[in-house]
């Protein structure tokens, strides 16, 4: 077994266990408004409004639950401000850099293929 960081915690993960937690990890982890706050994030820290203004079509109440959702699972840090009007910056903590790879690598892979997977809906759509 490899050496696991003094926090986590040793659990078997089988994806495809109905109750396994790692089923809930994927879920956030593939969830369309994590990628896309975590890849938002990944220039540096950023305020609700800063993030609201870049995720085009979020709304306000599924991005609250999304920052929440990661924050709860350890992928970003919240550090409110005492000040008028009140200031609250989002951050990746190291747990959540780690995944800039894997969704960076989406990233590119939806861009780069968008223009087959659009000829393929067409195609599928004319049947």
């Amino acid at each position: 077994m490899r050496d696991l960081p003094e926090e986590s915690i040793a659990v078997e993960a089988d994806l495809y266990a109905r109750d396994c937690g790692s089923r809930q990890v994927l879920d956030r982890i593939g969830d369309r408004w994590s990628v896309l706050v975590v890849l938002t994030l990944a220039s540096g820290t950023k305020r609700y409004g800063e993030l609201a203004q870049r995720i085009e079509g979020v709304s306000q109440k599924m991005l609250t639950q999304t920052l929440r959702g990661l924050e709860r699972d350890g992928l970003v840090t919240r550090a409110a401000h005492a000040t008028v009007p009140p200031r609250v910056d989002y951050a990746l903590t190291a747990l959540g850099r780690s995944l800039l790879d894997l969704l960076s690598g989406l990233e590119s892979w939806a861009t780069t293929h968008l223009g087959e997977v659009e000829a393929a809906r067409a195609r599928y759509d004319t049947r």
